[in-house]
C-alpha cells in the first residue's frame, strides 16, 4: 500500500506516471515551505483546536454490495485511495503529523446512479458504520452522513435519522445527481430539512463526464480543472436559481476553496446587466450574486497564502474553515500555509483552523 509519506519520500509519482520537470521546483517549494506546525496548535498564545472538513474515508461492507465493481470504485487508482479504509493508528499517526486535531470524515458519493433500494443500502451501512466509529472515538472524528440523493424524499428521512439518532453533523454530497442540478425543486425538501435541522451540507465535486474528451491528456485535467469547475457550476446554480434565497438558513460548505468561482467572482455580477437574455426575469435575485458568497463556507485546500488571502478578501475569514483532502496527498501540511499568511490577524487563523468548524458543529472549542 502507498501511503503519504511513500509519496513524498520515495517519488511515487513518477511511478504513477507523473513526472516533475528538472527545473528545481520542488526544491524551491522545499526552500520555501513555512515553518511545520505541530499539536497542540496556538494562534496568539491561545490553544485552538484543529477541525478539518475535508477528510476521506471508505467502508468495504458498502462496496461490497457492489461486488467486484464496488471494490474497484473504493480502491480507485489515485495516491492515497487504499487509505481512506482507516486504520486507526496510521490514521491518527498522520492527523498528528498534520497537526489536526479533529477530522470530519466524508465519502464521496458513488451510489447516486444506482436503484434507489440498492442506494439506500449503501447509504444504511455507511451511516451506521460512521456513526459507530465516531461514537468510539469522539475525540478525534466526526462524520458528514450520506444520503441517497437521488430519491430525495428518502433523503430526508436518511438525514434526519443521521442528525437526530446518529450524531452525524450534517451530509456529504456531491455536486449534482446523474446530470440533475441542485437547483432543481425536486431537492427542496432535502435543503428544507437541512435548515431545519441546523446542519450543513459539505458539496464535494464529483466531476463533468460530458467533458471528459477535452479534459483528457496530460495534467490529470478531469480532476485539476474538472472538479473545482464541478464545484463553480454547482454553487452558481444554486446562486443564480434562487435556492439560497428560498432557503436563507442552508449552510453549505464547498470544498476546495469554492472551486473557480471565488477567483473570478466579479463577473457574476455583471452577467446579467450586460446580457440580460442570458437570465430568466422571474428569478429576481435579492442580492448582488457575489454577495451569496458570504453566506456559503469555504474549505481552505487553495494551498498558499496568497490564494488564501484573495479567498479570505472575497468571502470573509469567518467563512473559511481547515481542510486537507486527506487521505489524497493534496495538502501534506493543511495548517501551514495559514499561519504563514502575512494577511490573516491571529483571531482570523484561529477561526480558520477551528473556531469557525467549532460554532458550525457544535463542537466544544
Amino acid at each position: 500500500m502507498t501511503t503519504r509519506r511513500d509519496f513524498l519520500k520515495t517519488g511515487a509519482a513518477a511511478a504513477s506516471g507523473i513526472f516533475f520537470c528538472g527545473c528545481g521546483l520542488l526544491h524551491r517549494a522545499h526552500a520555501q515551505a513555512p515553518t511545520r506546525q505541530k499539536l497542540p496548535v496556538s494562534a496568539n498564545g491561545k490553544r485552538v483546536k484543529t477541525i478539518d472538513v475535508h477528510a476521506h474515508c471508505n467502508f468495504r461492507e458498502a462496496g461490497a454490495l457492489l461486488g467486484e465493481e464496488g471494490t474497484r470504485i473504493q480502491a480507485g487508482t489515485n495516491v492515497g485511495a487504499q487509505e481512506t479504509f482507516i486504520e486507526l493508528g496510521q490514521r491518527l499517526a498522520a492527523m498528528d503529523a498534520q497537526a489536526v486535531d479533529v477530522e470530519i470524515l466524508s465519502i464521496n458519493p458513488f451510489w447516486y446512479n444506482r436503484d434507489s433500494d440498492l442506494a439506500a443500502q449503501i447509504v444504511k451501512i455507511q451511516n451506521e458504520k460512521l456513526a459507530e466509529f465516531c461514537a468510539a472515538h469522539s475525540d478525534r472524528f466526526a462524520a458528514f452522513a450520506s444520503l441517497t440523493l437521488q430519491a430525495p424524499d428518502l433523503a430526508v428521512q436518511e438525514l434526519e435519522i443521521a442528525v437526530k439518532k446518529q450524531g452525524l453533523k450534517g451530509a456529504a454530497i456531491g455536486s449534482s445527481v446523474n446530470g440533475v442540478d441542485f437547483s432543481d425543486s425536486k431537492f427542496h425538501p432535502v435543503w428544507a430539512k437541512a435548515e431545519e435541522l441546523g446542519v450543513p451540507l459539505f458539496i464535494h465535486p464529483r466531476g463533468i463526464p460530458e467533458l471528459n474528451k477535452r479534459l483528457a491528456g496530460n495534467g490529470w485535467l478531469d480532476n485539476t480543472i474538472g472538479y473545482p469547475f464541478d464545484t463553480t457550476l454547482a454553487l452558481s446554480h444554486l446562486i443564480f436559481e434562487g435556492t439560497l434565497d428560498r432557503f436563507p438558513g442552508l449552510k453549505v460548505i464547498a470544498a476546495h476553496g469554492g472551486g473557480y468561482l471565488p477567483a473570478y467572482a466579479d463577473r457574476i455580477d455583471h452577467g446579467c446587466m450586460v446580457q440580460p437574455k442570458g437570465c430568466n426575469p422571474d428569478i429576481q435575485l435579492k442580492k448582488k450574486p457575489t454577495e451569496y458568497l458570504k453566506q456559503i463556507y469555504f474549505d481552505s485546500l487553495v494551498f498558499t497564502p496568497e490564494a488564501l488571502r484573495h479567498l479570505v478578501a472575497q468571502v470573509g475569514a469567518n467563512q473559511i474553515m481547515l481542510g486537507s483532502d486527506y487521505p489524497f496527498p493534496w495538502e501534506p501540511q493543511p495548517v501551514d500555509h495559514i499561519f504563514a499568511s502575512t494577511s490573516l490577524s491571529d483571531d482570523e487563523k484561529a477561526d480558520i483552523l477551528g473556531r469557525t468548524a467549532a460554532k458550525l458543529f457544535n463542537f466544544e472549542a
